[in-house]
Formats: C-alpha cells, structure tokens, sequence
C-alpha cells in the first residue's frame, strides 16, 4: 500500500491509497451500475481503459469464474471509494482485490468519486495515469500519457484462432472484436452452433464458412479504427443475417454509410432507457460504449432504436436485408433484460431461414 493519484491529461489529480502496480496510462471512464464489477472488469471493451466505479462500495459479493467476460481482467486500472476485502457469497472464489492485484491492476482506493465522476460529466473524458504521489513529483512532460498505438487494441481481445460451440440449432458465426462471453452463452442457450472467428476473417472466409447468420460482436475503442474492414463487413451484411451489438452495431452503421462521434463522457451503466421506434416501447438497457453512429446516412439504413435521455442512435435497421444493429447489449449481463428479444427475434430468423424447425425460447 502507497499513497497514489489519478493524475488526469487535463491537470487535476485525485488521491486516494493505490494497491497493486503503479505507472499506468488509460483513458478514464466511468460506470453507474451498483452491480456487476466482475464482468466490467473482464469485458474487453474495457481494455486500456481506467474504470471509476460510481457506486461506493464494490467487492461485497467477491468473484467468481463464472461471473468473467474473458479470461483475465481486461481494464488498465480502476478507481473506487471503497473496496470489501472480506466479500460475502456462496459463489464466492476469491475477493475483488486480491484477483486484480494478482493480475497486476492498480486499483486506487478512497478515491472521492463523486468530485471525479462530476468532473469527467462537465469537461468531458479524458486520459489519466494512476501512480505513487512520490513518482507524481517527477513527472513534468505529457508524453507520460502516451498509450499504444489505438489501431491495435482490438488486436489484442479478439480471438487468436476459429473456435466451434457444438450445438443442433442454427450455425451462428460470431466475429470478435473483443466479444464478452456472455453474448456466445446466451446464444449456446437459445440453440446456436457457434463459431466464434477473428476480427481480421474475411468475406470469402465467411462465404466458405456459409453460416446461417453473423453477429459482429461489442469491442474496445474507436469504430473508425477498423475502416480497412467495413467493405469486408457490408458484403457479408449483404450475404447472410447480421446482428450488429455495440462496436459491431457501430461498424454496420459506417459500412452502410453512417457517420459515427464520440460522445463527451459515454454510456456506461444498466439503467439507460432507449425507445423501439416501430413500438413506442421504452425499456432499460445496459450499456458501455464512448462513441454513438451519428447519422444512418442516406443508404438503406434506417433509425429502430433512440436513446430517450440524449436522443443519441441506439439502434439500426436495414430497409430490405434482415440486418441490424443494436447500441446496448442485449444479453444484459450485467444489468437489465428488457431488451433479451433482439437476440431472440434474431435466433428465430436464422432458425427459419436454416430450415431448423424448433423455436428459441
């Protein structure tokens, strides 16, 4: 234990007690939800990033493996109020602490996260470092939040290789740009075959593939970062049923002609009330993303979902193919389930269309 800070690009420095290591650079967001630190934690659309935990307390409940978005904690660094040293869960293996410090994640502790978070709302996110207060005194030069090059954060969470999830339903090719496993489980679940392939996998490899449908799955970072795929993206939209789910929604929205931005300090939590166009129904949903599609632009693309806070695009539907793209996570873990029968509708359609007679359920 040291004393720490969070030092942000912009000047301000936030202290608190730092666990773990030190000299870590990331671009600092926050999240509202009250539950669900393990899967924030493991969800690669985290990676590189510094999360600050809004709720006061975290870690009462410990971790467990299958609680995990991935196979190791994904975030560069968190800030918190306070951490339960001692959780309390029959599910529990290990606390929140001890398995972010074994795995080399400063965690900033006694951190006032209430004056952060307002800050990051009123200016807008920007990067950070957490460090010893004693390093902090040497540092004088804005190269210390240099981060690596941002074209290949999704490099680093996508999968290395095809992987298969036997099962008798529809064959469902997952492209991975940092996909939680969440999304695979709730598609084994509703009877997939699952094949989860690279970010990189092509237009001609799907064709040999020939799935019943492609899901482009969330991921880290900036939509515009991948630009080199968005042709390969569209002619696979264009060929097979095509769900797109946070960053995938995003990539669908710019490989039909969308515009994309980011947003002042992001969507990050489980209470986010977006409206079904085509209804009028309004649901929560949870979300984790920096950047929103802008505009669907003058192509085949029209609006299907709307943020009811910010009026921000959640959602996309194409005019003619049975493709779609969705700005929440609709597997909702964690968080709410309101939105679970965009991946339903979604299964059901490839059930059909691949001459698979049972029904999701």
């Amino acid at each position: 234990m040291a004393e720490g800070v969070l030092l942000l690009e912009s000047g301000e420095v936030f202290k608190g007690t730092l666990l773990g290591a030190s000299n870590v650079v990331g671009e600092v967001v926050f999240n509202t939800s009250m539950t669900g630190y393990q899967e924030m934690v493991t969800d690669p659309s985290y990676s590189g990033q510094i999360l600050v935990f809004c709720y006061p307390l975290i870690g009462n409940y410990g971790m467990s493996a299958r609680c995990s978005e991935s196979t190791r904690p994904q975030v560069a660094g968190i800030a918190a109020g306070e951490i339960c040293g001692l959780p309390s869960h029959h599910l529990a293996e290990a606390s929140f602490l001890s398995e972010l410090t074994n795995a080399g994640i400063p965690c900033l502790v006694g951190v006032d996260t209430r004056a952060l978070v307002k800050r990051i709302r009123s200016q807008g996110t920007v990067r950070g470092i957490i460090t010893t207060e004693q390093r902090l005194q040497e540092m004088n030069s804005s190269s210390m939040f240099t981060v690596s090059e941002p074209n290949t954060v999704v490099a680093r969470v996508t999968t290395p290789r095809v992987v298969t999830y036997e099962n008798r339903g529809a064959h469902t090719a997952v492209i991975d740009y940092g996909c939680k496993r969440s999304i695979i489980d709730s598609l084994v679940s509703l009877g997939c075959r699952v094949t989860v392939v690279p970010y990189t996998f092509t237009y001609d490899q799907m064709r040999a593939l020939n799935p019943d449908g492609v899901l482009l799955s969330n991921g880290p970072g900036d939509p515009l970062w991948l630009q080199d795929r968005l042709l390969d993206i569209r002619r696979i939209a264009e060929d097979f049923p095509t769900l797109g789910v946070c960053l995938g929604h995003q990539l669908l929205g710019l490989a039909f002609g969308g515009s994309s931005r980011k947003l002042m300090f992001g969507h990050r939590g489980g209470n986010h009330p977006v409206r079904d166009t085509a209804t009028g129904r309004v649901f929560m949903s949870a979300q984790n993303h920096g950047y929103v599609i802008e505009s669907e632009g003058s192509g085949p693309m029209s609006i299907s979902h709307v943020n009811v806070n910010d009026g921000t695009i959640e959602g996309l539907r194409h005019q003619t193919l049975p493709v779609e793209g969705v700005q929440f996570h609709p597997e909702a873990h964690p968080g709410p389930d309101d939105s679970v029968y965009i991946l339903q509708s979604f299964v059901q359609r490839l059930q059909r269309g691949g001459g698979v007679e049972h029904a999701a359920t």
